[in-house]
C-alpha cells in the first residue's frame, strides 16, 4: 500500500484540499483509496460525509492520536490529512505509515516561516534521513502576477526539494468541495486548467 502524508504545522495552509483532491484523484483511477484525518477539526471526515454515493468511492482511515486502524484487504492508496502544530512524537508516528510527505505552503510569511522550522524537523526525521519517506512541496493558492509568488518561489528554491506545483488561488476548489467532490470528479470544462496543475504532482506520487 502507498501512503501519502499531507502535512504543515500551520493551519490553513491548504493541507485539506491538497489531501481530499488526492484521494479524489486515486479513487478517479479506480484505486482502493482510503483518506485518514488525525486533525481535530476533521475536516476530511466532514467532507467525506457529503460525498455523493454516486462519485467514485473513498473510505475513512480510522487514525488517532493513539491508534490507527489497519486498512482493509484491497487498500492501495492512502492519504492522511495532519493537524496543525504537527511534531514531535505524532509526527514521529505518522512518518512512519507514510512513503511520501507532501507539505502545502501559502505564499505569505508567516506560512513561511512555519514551513521553514518544519522542513528543517521533518528531514531530521529518522523515516527522512533513511530514505523510507520522500518529502515535497506544492505551492497553494498562488497568483503568479502578486509579488508573493516570487517570494514563494524564492523560498521553495532555499529549500532544495522537489517543488511539485504552484497550484492557483480558485473558487473551483471551494465549490467542489461544498458538494463532496474534487477536481477529479468535475467535467473537463469546469476543471481542465486546474487538473493541468495537477500533473507533476500526479506523476510524483505515481513514481
Amino acid at each position: 500500500m502507498k501512503a501519502f502524508l499531507v502535512a504543515n504545522p500551520k493551519g490553513g495552509s491548504g493541507k485539506s484540499t491538497l489531501a481530499t483532491n488526492l484521494a479524489g484523484y486515486f479513487a478517479s483511477r479506480r484505486q482502493g483509496v482510503m483518506l485518514g484525518d488525525i486533525d481535530r477539526q476533521q475536516s476530511a471526515r466532514d467532507w467525506l460525509a457529503l460525498r455523493p454515493a454516486e462519485a467514485p468511492p473513498i473510505a475513512t482511515w480510522e487514525v488517532g492520536p493513539d491508534a490507527v486502524a489497519r486498512p482493509p484487504k484491497g487498500t492501495t492508496h492512502a492519504v492522511l490529512d495532519t493537524p496543525a502544530g504537527l511534531r514531535g512524537k505524532m509526527l514521529e508516528k505518522v512518518l512512519k505509515l507514510s512513503s511520501r510527505v507532501i507539505v502545502p505552503v501559502q505564499p505569505s510569511l508567516f506560512d513561511m516561516l512555519a514551513t521553514r522550522q518544519f522542513i528543517r524537523d521533518l528531514l531530521a526525521e529518522k523515516a527522512v534521513r533513511k530514505g523510507k519517506a520522500d518529502v515535497a512541496v506544492v505551492g497553494m493558492r498562488v497568483d503568479a502576477r502578486t509579488r508573493a509568488a516570487g517570494e514563494l518561489e524564492r523560498f521553495f528554491a532555499s529549500l532544495e526539494l522537489p517543488v511539485l506545483a504552484y497550484l492557483r488561488d480558485t473558487q473551483v476548489y471551494v465549490q467542489a468541495a461544498a458538494a463532496g467532490l474534487t477536481l477529479f470528479d468535475l467535467p473537463p470544462s469546469r476543471a481542465e486548467r486546474d487538473v493541468d496543475q495537477w500533473r507533476a504532482i500526479i506523476d510524483w506520487v505515481e513514481a
